[in-house]
C-alpha cells in the first residue's frame, strides 16, 4: 500500500499533543506490571485480538509495547516467531518468566520504547507488526510509519473508544476532572489522511470490580490519577471505596462493573 509520508497536519496531531496521554513512565509500570499482566490475561481481549489477525503457523512478529505478554503469549503457539519490545524492565521479565512456565521459546524480548531505531527493536523485517494498546506517544505518524516500514504483511493496532476504562463515578466523586487522550476516530482520521483504509473491529472489555484486599482496590485506582492524587483526592478515594466496596466470597467488590471497548484496526503492507 502507497503510504503519504507528507500529509498535512489536519489539528489530529495537535489534538494528539494537548490531550492527556495514557502514562509513559517506566517507574509506573515496572511497579503496576504484575498486577496489569494478570488482569489483561482473563479479559478476554487477548484472544479477541488474535481471532481478529487470523494467525498463520509462518508468520514472523513484532510486537511493539507487549506489556506482560498480553498477546505474545497466546500468540506464540500459533506463529514462527515473536520478537517482544517494551520499555519497562519488569513487563519483559513477566514476559520470559511466562515463557518459562509455558515452555515457549520463539519469543525473544527487547527493552526498547517507540523512539529507538530500528537496530536498537531488533533486526527485522517482520511478517507482521502489532501494537496493541500501546501508542503511548506524541507522533503517532512516526509509530505507524515504523510499523509499516518493518512489517511485510500487515499491521494490527488497537486503541481505545471514548473514555476507556476509566471509573467515572469514582472520578466524580473525587472531583476529579476526567480528561482522557484521543480515541480511536483520531488514530482512524490520521490513517486515513496518510492514505491508508484500515479496516477496523470493535472489541467489549468488561472491567471486574473486585479485589483480594482492601489495600489492592485502592492501589488499583491510582493510575486513573494523572500526577498522583493529593492528600484531598486520597482521603475522597478511601471514602468512596469504604462506602460502595463490600465482602463477597473473600473478595472485596464494587457493586458495578465497566464496560470497555477498544477498536483494532490493520491493513495490509
Amino acid at each position: 500500500m502507497a503510504i503519504n509520508t507528507k500529509h498535512k497536519t489536519t489539528g489530529w496531531e495537535e489534538k494528539s499533543a494537548r490531550g492527556t496521554a495514557p502514562i509513559d513512565n517506566q517507574e509506573f509500570w515496572n511497579r503496576r506490571a504484575k498486577e496489569y499482566s494478570e488482569y489483561a490475561a482473563w479479559t478476554g481481549y487477548p484472544e479477541a485480538f488474535i481471532r481478529i489477525m487470523r494467525p498463520r503457523d509462518s508468520w514472523t512478529v513484532l510486537d511493539m509495547g507487549c506489556g506482560g505478554g498480553t498477546i505474545a503469549i497466546p500468540l506464540a503457539r500459533k506463529v514462527r516467531s515473536i520478537t517482544a519490545v517494551d520499555f519497562s524492565s519488569r513487563m519483559l521479565d513477566i514476559v520470559r518468566q511466562r515463557c518459562a512456565d509455558g515452555g515457549i521459546r520463539n519469543i525473544r524480548t527487547i527493552q526498547g520504547r517507540w523512539e529507538d531505531d530500528s537496530e536498537t527493536l531488533g533486526s527485522g523485517p517482520y511478517d507482521v507488526a502489532i501494537a496493541s494498546r500501546s501508542l503511548i506517544t506524541d507522533d503517532a505518524k512516526g509509530c505507524i510509519l515504523k510499523l509499516g516500514k518493518t512489517a511485510r504483511k500487515a499491521v494490527y493496532i488497537s486503541t481505545v473508544v471514548g473514555s476507556g476504562p476509566f471509573d467515572r463515578k469514582l472520578l466524580e466523586a473525587t472531583g476529579r476532572e476526567l480528561t482522557v487522550g484521543p480515541d480511536y476516530i483520531h488514530y482512524y482520521n490520521l490513517l486515513y489522511e496518510m492514505g491508508i483504509m484500515a479496516n477496523v473491529r470493535f472489541i467489549l472489555e468488561v472491567h471486574r470490580s473486585e479485589w483480594r484486599s482492601y489495600e489492592e482496590a485502592f492501589e488499583d485506582q491510582e493510575w486513573m490519577f494523572r500526577g498522583g492524587m493529593s492528600e484531598e483526592e486520597r482521603h475522597k478515594v478511601h471514602a468512596y471505596l469504604r462506602e460502595h466496596l463490600t465482602r463477597v466470597g473473600g473478595q472485596w467488590r464494587l457493586p458495578y462493573s465497566r464496560r470497555c471497548y477498544w477498536a483494532v484496526m490493520w491493513w495490509m503492507t
